[in-house]
């Protein structure tokens, strides 16, 4: 018989399942957001302790590996001064001539529609180093932006 109608068993046939990726650059985190990570990672140990079903259990370790690194890379960079958009300040703007509040944070607590944005995100990059009274450019639009309010962010 030919190798070509061999079947050896369902897994092959399965997708694979790969680890999550891990965001480039530096695992800055918020204080919320180191709370949240060892939340998770508690959460997701004892799930593992409980799981009887191997593909579940597989997927629960898989993002327990994911969820260890990003609690043993976090970093807690200084609080911001407030004067200037930085990681860990809620900014309030003016984009293209609407009102929008966002909040700088780490890559695993954005949740845009929350408004909490990665530090990393195109509006994020565009944000950081401005002041009160300052315009930039976004989206090959000129002074797109006008920053109208800085706050540092305080844990919730």
């Amino acid at each position: 018989m030919s190798v070509a109608f061999r079947r050896e068993g369902d897994d092959e046939h399965l997708e694979p399942k790969f680890e999550h990726p891990i965001p480039v650059g530096p695992n800055w985190v918020t204080a919320r957001g180191l709370r949240l990570i060892k939340q998770r990672v508690a959460a997701l140990q004892v799930d593992i302790a409980a799981l009887t079903d191997e593909v579940a259990l597989k997927i629960a370790k898989r993002d327990l590996r994911y969820w260890n690194t990003r609690q043993s890379t976090a970093e807690l960079p200084p609080v911001p001064s407030g004067d200037k958009v930085e990681f860990g300040t809620k900014v309030t703007f003016l984009l293209n001539g609407k009102e929008k509040i966002l909040s700088l944070v780490g890559d695993d607590e954005a949740d845009p529609a929350s408004a909490l944005v990665s530090f990393s995100a195109p509006i994020s990059r565009a944000l950081i180093g401005l002041e009160v009274g300052d315009f930039a450019d976004f989206a090959g639009r000129e002074d797109a932006v006008e920053i109208l309010s800085i706050a540092v962010l305080t844990e919730s």
